[in-house]
């Protein structure tokens, strides 16, 4: 029943992006100046998980590389790589100079003046922006002649609160592209496409697909991993189509699956805070805070953790329950 595993993968970049035109006509006028020589603006991208920031930002990277083949392009996902050595490496890699690279011994301001070395224009995804744990990295990149930066977050006041006040007022004249939910209809014909390339013909009905895109409501990836799931369900129970019974399962399937893998990806103090929450049920920021810094060696400043706790609660991770006075922090379970 599944013809290609990819097309339900996170990674994966469709030949067309539905239901994003705006969003990339916004993105390519920012970077088209570079089709004529020209100085591209940085772009901003915010918007809520599952909402096609990365996959309209890989879409447009591809078209770039495309229309301006001397020009080099590359992404980093700030949430794995979140030092400022890691994406300046990354940087590297994507024009070529990182071969020699080792993390022991190559200073980090190398790293950036191999960059500045490089003659063709360069430019750089950095996905999760509001992940870096070393927000100098930013500004290492954007002090770089010739290189272009093209940031997502899900929000902008956490990616502006980690970064300091001049090259805050710097990005701000970036080009802003914003990104909100999609509609059950919307989904509809993401999935639509996605078993088209996917699935084997007349594998899943619309009604099927609308239940699907129904309960994801409006976040692509849970509904894209839905339809996986519904399918691997039905080649488990050696049917030749997806049935309602597998589409039943396939939601929370999904939700389960992209829950532990967001979880997998936190970082080690964003697990403390995890932890620390699961073990507690319920508990205010102060409390937590007090925990957290009695646990682990090198603690981050308050103003951090509430970053984290924000970035968690956009994962579903965790959920923010009261005003400030009377907040308190539950886990969401999957």
């Amino acid at each position: 029943m599944i013809t290609d595993e990819r097309v339900f993968t996170e990674g994966f970049v469709p030949g067309d992006v539905v239901h994003r035109h705006d969003q990339l006509g916004r993105l390519s006028g920012a970077l088209r100046p570079l089709t004529d020589g020209g100085r591209p603006e940085n772009a901003l991208l915010f918007g809520p998980t599952g909402a096609g920031k990365t996959c309209a930002a890989r879409y447009v990277l591809r078209e770039l590389g495309e229309r301006v083949p001397d020009a080099h392009v590359g992404y980093v996902d700030c949430w794995a790589d979140y030092t400022r050595f890691r994406v300046l490496e990354r940087a590297c890699e994507a024009v070529g100079r990182a071969a020699d690279v080792h993390r022991r011994s190559t200073p980090t301001d190398t790293l950036a003046e191999r960059l500045r070395g490089v003659d063709a224009p360069v430019v750089l995804v950095l996905d999760e922006a509001d992940q870096l744990q070393e927000p100098a990295a930013l500004g290492d990149l954007y002090r770089i002649p010739g290189v272009t930066l093209v940031c997502i977050a899900n929000r902008e006041p956490e990616l502006f609160a980690t970064l300091d006040d001049r090259l805050a007022s710097r990005l701000r004249t970036a080009a802003r592209v914003r990104f909100d939910r999609y509609s059950t209809a919307e989904l509809v014909a993401i999935l639509r496409d996605r078993a088209a390339e996917g699935l084997e013909a007349r594998a899943v009905t619309d009604d099927h697909l609308r239940g699907l895109a129904d309960a994801a409501a409006g976040d692509a990836r849970v509904a894209i991993g839905a339809l996986r799931a519904a399918a691997r369900s039905a080649v488990r129970h050696d049917r030749e189509r997806v049935t309602d019974a597998d589409v039943v399962e396939a939601v929370p399937a999904a939700e389960t699956l992209i829950h532990e893998r967001t979880v997998e990806r936190l970082t080690d103090d964003q697990r403390a805070l995890y932890d620390l929450v699961r073990e507690a049920g319920e508990i205010a920021p102060g409390e937590l805070y007090e925990r957290y810094e009695a646990r682990v060696d090198d603690p981050k400043s308050r103003r951090t953790l509430r970053n984290y706790l924000a970035k968690m609660a956009h994962y579903d991770l965790v959920e923010r329950d009261g005003e400030t006075r009377g907040r308190v922090y539950r886990i969401v379970e999957p």
